[in-house]
C-alpha cells in the first residue's frame, strides 16, 4: 500500500480524522472531484467512446437519438497519487438523465494530476477534436464543470470562445489561480504565526519535506488548538483570511448569525479541508510552477479582517476567552513575509486568471457555504465581468447549503435548463429566479432530488486577495505586483486592478 494512503487511512480512524472523513466524504460524493468515483453503466441505445490522446484519457458517450448538443465536462482536483479516470460528469444521476434527454457527455482525465490547468486546457480542446472525428460536430457546446473543473470552464470559453456556445461552471476557483492561492497562503501564514512560529517542520512554501507529512503536522496542531478558548479563538481568526464559512454540516441548520461557538467549531472542520491545499496540493503546484507563486508583502491584516465580514465574531471570541486580538493582529503584522518567485506568478497567471471578456451566457452556480472553494469567489469573477462590461451576458445562481460542490442532481440539471433556455430564447428574462429554478429541480421528483431544492437568492461578500487581467494587469507585465519583497498594502493592491 502507498505510504501515503496508509497514514491517510490511520489519520481517518482517529477522532479527529472521523471530523475529517465527513467532509471528505462531501467533497467525494457531492461534486467527484477526487478520482474513483465509480461510473454509471451506458444507459440502453448509448454508443460509448473510450481512448487516449497523448497521455489524457477520455469518456465519450453519444444517446442514440442525439439532440445534437454536446455537454464538454471538467472534472476538478485529482490530488497527486490518486487514480486518475476519465469524467464526463460528476454526479451519475445527473448524467442518465441528461442522456435520456439526447445529450452527449464528454470528458478528458487529463494527463497528469494535481494543478493541471495547463494540461485539462489542451486535453479538453483535443477532446472536441475527437468528438468531431468519432462522431461529428455538435450543433452546439456547452462547457461545464465542478471545482477546479469550474474554473478549467471558464478558462476554456476565455481562450477559445468561438468553440462554445454557453458555460455552467460549477463551485469554481473563479477568483483565479494567483488570487486562489494568496489566500490560501494568509490562512496558512496566520495559523503558523500564530501557533507554530518557531517549528521549521511546517512548511509554508517551497515546501522541500514530505508534502503529507507537512499536512499530518498541521491537522496536529490544529487538533491540539481547538481545546482550548485561546486556540478556538485564533482558529477563527485563521479562518477569517479565507473567508471560510460557519456552517459544516448540510445535516444541520446554519448557525444562527450570533451563534460563535458553533460556527466556530464549523470553521475548525472546515479548515481540516483548507489544510489539503494549504500544507499537501502546494508543493505539487510549486514544482509546476518552478517556485513559490505566492507572496503577503506588505499586506495588512488587520484591514483584511475587517473586510471579510467575520471581525464582530472573531471579536467576540477572543473577549470570551479573555486574550487580545490586538495583540495578535500586532504579532502577525511584524512576522516576516513572504514573497513570490516572478516566474511562478507567470505561470500561475497563465494557468489561469481571468480577464471577464466573456462572449456566451455563463450561469455560475455555488452552495453559500463552501470551505474549500469559497463562495465569494463567484464576487471576484462577477467584478471582473462587469469591469470588462460583460455582465449582461453572466448569471449566478446560489444554493443555501452547506459543502463543496454539494448539489443534488435535480439543482444541476434545472441550472443547465435554464442556460439552454438562455442559449434558446436569446435573453435570461427571470430563468435564474430562485423560485423558478426550484419549481424546475421539484418537477424532476424524488429520484433527482436527494435533498429539497435550495435555490435562494444570495449577495457573496469581497473576495479578499483579487488579481485578474482587467486594465493591463497581464502576466506579461507583472513588475507592478508585489513580488520578490517589493513593498505593497492591501488599498495599493486594490488600486492597481481599477485603474
Amino acid at each position: 500500500m502507498n505510504t501515503k494512503v496508509r497514514l491517510y487511512k490511520v489519520y481517518q480512524r482517529s477522532r479527529p480524522g472521523r471530523i475529517f472523513r465527513l467532509g471528505l466524504l462531501i467533497l467525494f460524493l457531492a461534486s467527484s472531484l477526487f478520482a474513483g468515483t465509480p461510473m454509471r453503466a451506458s444507459a440502453m441505445g448509448t454508443t460509448t467512446y473510450t481512448g487516449n490522446i497523448d497521455g489524457a484519457d477520455y469518456l465519450i458517450e453519444v444517446p442514440e437519438h442525439w439532440n445534437g448538443t454536446l455537454l464538454l465536462y471538467s472534472h476538478g482536483i485529482v490530488p497527486p497519487g490518486f487514480p486518475n479516470p476519465a469524467r464526463n460528469v460528476g454526479n451519475p444521476a445527473t448524467g442518465a438523465y441528461l442522456l435520456s434527454q439526447g445529450y452527449a457527455l464528454a470528458g478528458s482525465s487529463y494527463k497528469s494530476t494535481g494543478w493541471a490547468i495547463e494540461d485539462a486546457l489542451v486535453d479538453q480542446m483535443a477532446l472536441l477534436d475527437e468528438f468531431n472525428h468519432l462522431v461529428g460536430e455538435p450543433h452546439r457546446t456547452i462547457a461545464w464543470g465542478h471545482s477546479m473543473g469550474g474554473m478549467v470552464t471558464a478558462g476554456l470559453i476565455q481562450e477559445f470562445p468561438d468553440h462554445f456556445d454557453g458555460a455552467l461552471p460549477m463551485c469554481g476557483l473563479l477568483g483565479g489561480g494567483v488570487g486562489n492561492w494568496n489566500s490560501e497562503l494568509d490562512r496558512a501564514f496566520a495559523f503558523k504565526t500564530l501557533f507554530a512560529p518557531a517549528t521549521d517542520a511546517l512548511q509554508l512554501v517551497n515546501i522541500t519535506a514530505d508534502p503529507f507529512a507537512n499536512l499530518g503536522l498541521a491537522q496536529q496542531i490544529r487538533v491540539q488548538a481547538q481545546a482550548t478558548p485561546e486556540g478556538r479563538a485564533r482558529l477563527a481568526l485563521v479562518a477569517a483570511f479565507g473567508p471560510i464559512p460557519g456552517w459544516f454540516d448540510p445535516s444541520l441548520p446554519e448557525p444562527d448569525r450570533t451563534d460563535y461557538a458553533a460556527q466556530q467549531e464549523a470553521k475548525f472542520n472546515w479548515l481540516g479541508i483548507a489544510f489539503l491545499p494549504e500544507f499537501w496540493w502546494r508543493a505539487e503546484l510549486e514544482a509546476r510552477a518552478g517556485g513559490n507563486p505566492s507572496w503577503n508583502t506588505g499586506l495588512d491584516y488587520e484591514k483584511l479582517l475587517k473586510r471579510s465580514g467575520h471581525y464582530q465574531q472573531v471579536k467576540a471570541l477572543y473577549e470570551q476567552a479573555g486574550f487580545s486580538l490586538k495583540q495578535d493582529l500586532e504579532t502577525l503584522e511584524h512576522a516576516p513575509r513572504i514573497a513570490a518567485d516572478p516566474g511562478a506568478v507567470e505561470y500561475l497567471s497563465q494557468n489561469i486568471i481571468f480577464d471577464g471578456h466573456i462572449q456566451i451566457p455563463v450561469l455560475t452556480l455555488h452552495t453559500t457555504a463552501d470551505g474549500l472553494v469559497p463562495v465569494e469567489h463567484e464576487q471576484a469573477y462577477a467584478s471582473v465581468v462587469r469591469a470588462a462590461g460583460q455582465n449582461y451576458l453572466l448569471r449566478q445562481s446560489y444554493i443555501h447549503r452547506a459543502g463543496h460542490c454539494n448539489f443534488t442532481p435535480a439543482e444541476e440539471i434545472s441550472a443547465l435548463q435554464a442556460l439552454i433556455q438562455r442559449l434558446d430564447m436569446g435573453k435570461w428574462k427571470n430563468l435564474t429566479h430562485p423560485h423558478i429554478l426550484n419549481q424546475a429541480a421539484e418537477a424532476l421528483g424524488g429520484d433527482f432530488n436527494t435533498s429539497p431544492p435550495a435555490f435562494v437568492r444570495f449577495t457573496p461578500g469581497p473576495f479578499l486577495r483579487p488579481f485578474d487581467l482587467r486594465s493591463g494587469t497581464s502576466p506579461d507585465s507583472l513588475s507592478d505586483i508585489p513580488l520578490a519583497g517589493q513593498p505593497s498594502d492591501l488599498t495599493a493592491e486594490d488600486s492597481l486592478l481599477d485603474k
